[in-house]
């Protein structure tokens, strides 16, 4: 089997485990003209994500994924509030919520990606060598639909479920958390970015704010925010709509094994490995779970 064919076979597994997962994920969910609202979330998800890879792999950029990830989190809930309000009459308290915080997530994350990405020239290094590959920047786009899918589950099972809840601790303790992990990363984000504008800084690397704190507080805030939205679902979710847990268990093994810690921990140390400094940085600061510097 040639690498073409290898990846065209990747596509299609990842379909399938995507719209799987929607699928019996959304058990509970409203169901669209005969069709559970998450599945066909599932497909819109694929399906956005498959048209931006058209003109992407014509030009070989990949300047607008991950502008096309936020539109894709945002057409999804945008999706979900329909399916629950055309088809189950309604959209509580706690859906209303949730879409807020995944649309106020989305905006600020995806505005703030973009800026960075065009700042950069508009190329992302994680793409050098698939841009020119159709096939394989297929399934960088395929798997984007299934990050977005599998992250959102439990925000699209809350807004589309036949269930209502009233509002009660789990509410407030997920939104609590939500609202920890929104602050972290968006404050973390900025402090990145303000430390790289810095001309005095150039060379070096962040260890100031709650960067000192931990060396991934931007990926911790990503994690917890996930983990708020799964709590506040709890009171929402039964039978197989549970298979949403893997939403916050996803972006932490997504973020600490495959494309976040690793990959960053590993250019950090390229560049910065034999500085004395940044190897006590490291033996002194956390990975991912905060702790205040000593002294």
């Amino acid at each position: 089997m040639g690498k073409s064919a290898k990846s065209l076979f990747v596509v299609a597994l990842v379909t399938v485990i995507a719209v799987a997962f929607s699928g019996f994920a959304g058990s509970g969910s409203v169901e669209v003209f005969g069709r559970p609202s998450m599945y066909l979330a599932g497909w819109l998800a694929l399906a956005i994500n498959w048209l931006a890879f058209v003109p992407s792999a014509a030009a070989k950029s990949d300047k607008f994924y991950d502008t096309i990830g936020a539109v894709t989190y945002l057409s999804v809930t945008a999706f979900a509030v329909y399916a629950a309000i055309g088809f189950h009459g309604d959209l509580d308290v706690r859906s209303m919520v949730v879409a807020g915080m995944v649309a106020i997530w989305c905006i600020r994350l995806g505005s703030f990606l973009y800026t960075r990405i065009h700042a950069a020239g508009g190329a992302d290094s994680r793409f050098e060598k698939i841009r020119v590959n159709p096939a394989r920047f297929l399934v960088a786009w395929t798997l984007q639909g299934l990050w977005v899918i599998l992250t959102g589950s439990a925000a699209v099972a809350i807004i589309t479920s036949e269930t209502r809840a009233p509002i009660g601790a789990f509410f407030y303790a997920g939104a609590a958390i939500w609202l920890l992990g929104f602050v972290f990363e968006s404050v973390a984000d900025s402090q990145k970015s303000a430390f790289k504008k810095d001309p005095s800084n150039a060379g070096k690397f962040i260890n100031v704010g709650l960067w000192g704190w931990c060396r991934h507080p931007n990926y911790f805030g990503e994690i917890t925010l996930w983990f708020g939205i799964l709590v506040i679902a709890i009171p929402v979710l039964s039978g197989l709509s549970w298979l949403v847990v893997i939403s916050p268990v996803f972006v932490f093994l997504l973020l600490t094994r495959i494309s976040g810690i690793n990959l960053q921990d590993a250019q950090a140390k390229a560049r910065w490995g034999d500085n004395t400094a940044y190897q006590t940085y490291r033996k002194k600061t956390p990975a991912l779970f905060p702790k205040p510097p000593a002294g």
